[in-house]
């Protein structure tokens, strides 16, 4: 990987959540926590999906407590990078992202030298990551956790519209909405309507963010290249729910299931995408994993941990 951006020039200012700060990395946002361990064993950048941003402080604390530095990243056209003429979270090529991803992780690498680096993305985020990694190479990057990887999609509409006819959609009209409606996944996890999460609405939207016909060509390619199998050598996490759902008010198992993306798939394509992949199955976990009921939510973090440990390198020895 190639960071566009030095770490050298980044511009630390104070962020919207407490505890933290940003600088603006090209179209990006690179955020850190300020809390850091005392003797680091690595250091964990985390990438999140669309219709998100980073806002998930608790997994900054309980990685830090278990010893890890932490960053994240809002990718171009997203969160605290979303520009007022901004279409969100839209893209043709996966690419463009996974040049933020490059950026942040050369720029974290380069600000943590000598500690081991892991990549923790959520959903398209992990797509833009296995794309990236695949066609550039792991670069700093020493081990890739992937929580619900956009890998299938349980939106049946979606999946008609993916036909023949799309391509030509996308070519004629690439900002054409094919599909649009409000997300219950989100709008169940907010505090203001009975959830459990505090966030931003305008950067994680109840309403849903309507998917485009060349963003929705440009997953479904992505998709497409992951399903046939990558060569990753790097160790990595695919983790997931256990059971999938509809994304429906009516369904009585909304806090319990991947009502986002299709847990088969996940379970289909995730051993093709390296020579060392594991699985992590997480029983009544949502959409995102670090979002879930605090059981599974515990169980996750607890066996993040345990696995960041046994596969990132020790750190470097600064006295060596």
């Amino acid at each position: 990987m190639t960071a566009r951006i030095p770490s050298a020039v980044l511009t630390w200012r104070e962020d919207v959540l407490e505890g933290f700060s940003q600088a603006p990395l090209g179209p990006a946002t690179l955020v850190r926590y300020e809390t850091r361990p005392e003797n680091p064993r690595g250091v964990v950048l985390m990438v999140h999906g669309y219709n998100d941003y980073f806002f998930q402080s608790h997994v900054a604390e309980a990685l830090t407590e278990a010893g890890y530095v932490f960053y994240a990243v809002d990718l171009r056209r997203a969160g605290r990078s979303l520009r007022p003429d901004d279409v969100p979270h839209f893209t043709t090529d996966v690419a463009e992202q996974g040049e933020d991803i490059a950026a942040a992780a050369e720029a974290v690498a380069r600000a943590e030298q000598g500690l081991p680096l892991a990549l923790h993305t959520h959903s398209m985020g992990s797509l833009f990551a296995l794309i990236r990694l695949h066609d550039h190479g792991a670069g700093p990057v020493d081990a890739l956790v992937l929580d619900a990887p956009f890998l299938g999609t349980v939106a049946t509409r979606l999946q008609r519209v993916g036909g023949l006819a799309l391509p030509l959609i996308a070519r004629r009209d690439p900002m054409s909405i094919v599909s649009q409606g409000p997300s219950w996944y989100a709008t169940h996890l907010l505090a203001s309507e009975g959830g459990r999460w505090d966030f931003d609405p305008a950067w994680k939207r109840p309403d849903g963010v309507p998917a485009r016909a060349a963003w929705l060509q440009a997953a479904l390619r992505a998709q497409a290249r992951a399903a046939k199998g990558l060569d990753l050598s790097i160790p990595i996490l695919v983790a997931r729910a256990a059971e999938g759902g509809p994304d429906s008010p009516d369904n009585p198992r909304l806090d319990a299931q991947d009502t986002v993306v299709d847990v088969d798939a996940i379970a289909r394509i995730g051993p093709r995408l390296g020579s060392r992949v594991e699985e992590l199955v997480v029983p009544d976990g949502v959409h995102d994993l670090t979002l879930s009921d605090d059981a599974p939510r515990a169980f996750y973090l607890e066996r993040l941990v345990e696995w960041l440990g046994r596969v990132l390198p020790a750190p470097e020895d600064p006295g060596a």
